[in-house]
């Protein structure tokens, strides 16, 4: 008997053509269809006993859906120079400049040109996150009374920060391209779990001590979160 793979990929004739991405997963129980809000990747889950031409049916059933949302995904953004890249919420220019290193000066980012603009932009976008970040939770952490762990800066595509049970916290890098008050929310977010490990009440009730502005915050990261991880940072392929 053919093993079936867990993983396969089927294309959506049309203008444009859309590849869909199938999964097959041994706890799925109904197919499960997802777009991608910050990259447009299309993707289909299917229990392991599905046969792939029901699945695919179900994807043709639900074009126009897939179309929809398709149109509604912000694209792929490049950090070139050319670019406006949004840092602290507000668009800066991407110049080119001297030296080894991109810098932020005078409201402009300023990258040396060449195949590593990308990269070189993320590692200042990130280091300027962690001093913002590390400054937030020293402020929020000193407010409860809590001690913290190490801060970590990752590029997650699912949340914006955690908590660990011993107390280390993550954070997205790319908060440093949002408001600095949802910025703020978020650092408060996760200290708020070093005494709330859920999200209860109880936890709520502490973000909103640390951070009033919460759910002010929590609608912008709703309605905005996908533009950001739409920026690509990755340097371009070699031919």
């Amino acid at each position: 008997m053919a093993v079936r793979s867990p993983v396969s990929t089927h294309v959506l004739p049309g203008d444009p053509p859309v590849e869909v991405l199938l999964r097959r997963n041994a706890r799925a129980k109904r197919f499960s269809l997802r777009v991608s809000r910050s990259d447009g990747r299309v993707s289909l889950s299917l229990p392991t006993w599905a046969p792939e031409a029901e699945a695919l049916a179900f994807l043709r059933e639900r074009e126009p859906w897939v179309r929809e949302h398709l149109g509604r995904s912000p694209g792929i953004l490049a950090a070139r120079i050319g670019a406006e890249i949004p840092i602290c919420g507000v668009p800066r220019a991407i110049v080119a400049g001297t030296g080894r290193a991109a810098r932020f000066v005078d409201g402009v980012v300023q990258v040396p040109e060449g195949p590593r603009e990308g990269p070189r932009i993320k590692a200042l976008l990130s280091a300027m996150a962690r001093e913002r970040l590390s400054a937030a939770v020293a402020v929020h952490a000193g407010a409860i009374g809590k001690r913290y762990g190490k801060i970590t800066l990752r590029d997650p595509r699912s949340r914006w920060g955690s908590c660990s049970s011993n107390g280390d916290l993550m954070f997205s890098w790319r908060l440093i391209m949002a408001p600095p008050a949802v910025l703020d929310y978020v650092a408060a977010h996760e200290v708020a779990h070093l005494v709330e490990m859920n999200h209860s009440a109880r936890f709520w009730g502490l973000c909103k001590q640390l951070c009033p502005t919460t759910d002010q915050h929590r609608r912008w990261m709703r309605a905005n979160g996908a533009d950001l991880l739409a920026w690509r940072f990755d340097a371009p392929a070699q031919e």
